[in-house]
C-alpha cells in the first residue's frame, strides 16, 4: 500500500530515463525534463488525455527515484540492541505506559508527533503480553485512543494512529497462523510503517526540487518541518534562491523557520503576517505545510494559511503544499466553523478589556480550489487526487 506508485500518471512517453540512482545523492539522477512547467502548463500536442492533465501527479520513475535516492538513514529504526531490550516493564521496573512511551519520542527534535504515535504504538505490540490476537487488537486499540485523547486537536496524530492500526492489521493471513508468529508480523509491520514514516519527509523533498529554481522567491508561512527539509535540500543542491518567511503570530512560527534558515546560508526576509499581499509581486511560489490533509483536497493549518492561498491565488501564484502520507484524515469540512476547536493563548502585549472577544483558534482549512499541487511521499498530487489516495490508504 505505502510503496506503491500513484494511480495517476502523467505522461508515460517521460519515462525514458534509464540510469540508476544513487543513494548517497541529495538529488535525483536524471530527472524527466521540465516537470514543474509540465504539470503547470500541460501541452495540448501531447497524447496525454485531459483527465490525466487535469489530474496529473509524477511518473512511476520519479516518485521510485526519489525513494531510491533516500535509501537508508540511521534515524529509520532504533539500534537493535535497543529494538530487542524493549519490554513489558519500563524504566525502574515500571509498567509500561504508551504516553511515557510517546513522550519519550517526543523529545526528538526532528521527529513529527503523528511519527512518535507510531513508534511508541510499534513499543506496544512489542511489550504486549495479550496470548491472543483479538487482546492484542484490543490493547492497540486502547493504546491509540489514549494517544488521540493526549491531543485531541491534532489532525496529523489521529491520522496517524489511525493509519497505523489499519497497516499493522490488515491482512486476512493472520487469522490461519499461530499467535507468536502472527505477533511477529504485527511487529514486522509497525517497523516497517515507522520506516516509511520517517522517510517521507525526506522523499518529498526529493520531488519538489524540479519546482524551485535559480532565481526564485519562495513565500513560506508557518514553520513545517517537511517544508524546512525541502528548502534545506534545495540549499544542498546549490540552487539560488531567496525566502520570505511570514512572522507568524502569536507563537512566533516564522520566527523559528527563518533563523533556521539563516543557519544555512539561504537569503531569508521576515515578513509581519499582515504584509503578504503587499509583498506577493516579488514572490515566484508559496509553500506550506499541514496540519491535516482532508478528503476534498483541502488542508487544515496554521491559522493565516488560508489568507495566504487566497491572495496568491488572486495574484496567481501557484500555492504547494508538502504533507506526509500520514496525515491524510477522513475528514470533509464545509467551511471553517466546521472543525474541532483547536484554541491556544494569545499575549497581546497589552491588557484587554474583559468585555472584548478574542479569536482564539489555531487552524483555518483552505478550500483545494486556492491549491496547485501537494507534495506527498506518495508523490505529486493535484488536489482533485486526494480523495482517490484517501480510498486506497483506508481500504
Amino acid at each position: 500500500m505505502w510503496w506503491r506508485s500513484p494511480s495517476f500518471i502523467l505522461d508515460r512517453q517521460q519515462q525514458n530515463d534509464t540510469a540508476s540512482p544513487n543513494p548517497e545523492s541529495i538529488s535525483l539522477s536524471s530527472p524527466p525534463p521540465s516537470m514543474a512547467d509540465t504539470l503547470q502548463n500541460p501541452n495540448p500536442n501531447t497524447s496525454t488525455s485531459a483527465y490525466y492533465q487535469t489530474r496529473a501527479v509524477v511518473t512511476r520513475d520519479w516518485l521510485a527515484q526519489a525513494q531510491a535516492a533516500v535509501g537508508r538513514h540511521p534515524d529509520d529504526r532504533l539500534p537493535v540492541s535497543d529494538e530487542r531490550t524493549k519490554s513489558a516493564v519500563g524504566d525502574a521496573g515500571k509498567p509500561f505506559s504508551v504516553i511515557d512511551e510517546f513522550n519519550s519520542w517526543r523529545k526528538q527534535p526532528d521527529l513529527a508527533e503523528a511519527v512518535a504515535a507510531i513508534r511508541a504504538l510499534a513499543a506496544v505490540i512489542r511489550a504486549s503480553q495479550a496470548t491472543t490476537m483479538m487482546e492484542l487488537e484490543i490493547e492497540l486499540k486502547k493504546a491509540s485512543d489514549s494517544l488521540k485523547s493526549w491531543d485531541t486537536t491534532s489532525i496529523s496524530l489521529t491520522a496517524g494512529c489511525d493509519l497505523f492500526i489499519r497497516y499493522v492489521t490488515r491482512t486476512s493471513a493472520l487469522e490461519y497462523e499461530n499467535f507468536n508468529s502472527a505477533k511477529s508480523r504485527l511487529i514486522e509491520r509497525a517497523e516497517k510503517f515507522g520506516e516509511i514514516s520517517c522517510k517521507a519527509r525526506r522523499i518529498i523533498a526529493m520531488l519538489s526540487q524540479d519546482f524551485i529554481f535559480d532565481g526564485c522567491t519562495i513565500l513560506v508561512h508557518g514553520f513545517s518541518r517537511v517544508v524546512l527539509e525541502v528548502l534545506k535540500t534545495a540549499a544542498q543542491n546549490k540552487k539560488l534562491f531567496r525566502v520570505f518567511c511570514t512572522e507568524g503570530r502569536p507563537d512566533g512560527a516564522g520566527l523559528r523557520l527563518s533563523n533556521e534558515l539563516a543557519k544555512l546560508d539561504v537569503p531569508v526576509k521576515l515578513l509581519i503576517d499582515s504584509a503578504v499581499a503587499y509583498s506577493l509581486d516579488e514572490v515566484d511560489m508559496v509553500f506550506v505545510g499541514a496540519d491535516g490533509v482532508v478528503e476534498s483536497g483541502g488542508i487544515i493549518n496554521m491559522m493565516g494559511t488560508y489568507q495566504v492561498a487566497l491572495v496568491a491565488h488572486t495574484m496567481n501564484k501557484p500555492v504547494y503544499v508538502a504533507a506526509e502520507s500520514y496525515k491524510f484524515a477522513r475528514l470533509y469540512p464545509l467551511d471553517q466553523k466546521d472543525m474541532a476547536p483547536a484554541l491556544r493563548p494569545i499575549d497581546f502585549g497589552v491588557a484587554i478589556p474583559s468585555k472584548v472577544e478574542v479569536e482564539t483558534s489555531k487552524l483555518d482549512y483552505t478550500p483545494p480550489q486556492y491549491l496547485t499541487l501537494l507534495f506527498t511521499d506518495l508523490g505529486v498530487l493535484t488536489p482533485s487526487v486526494v480523495s482517490d489516495e484517501l480510498i486506497q490508504l483506508y481500504l
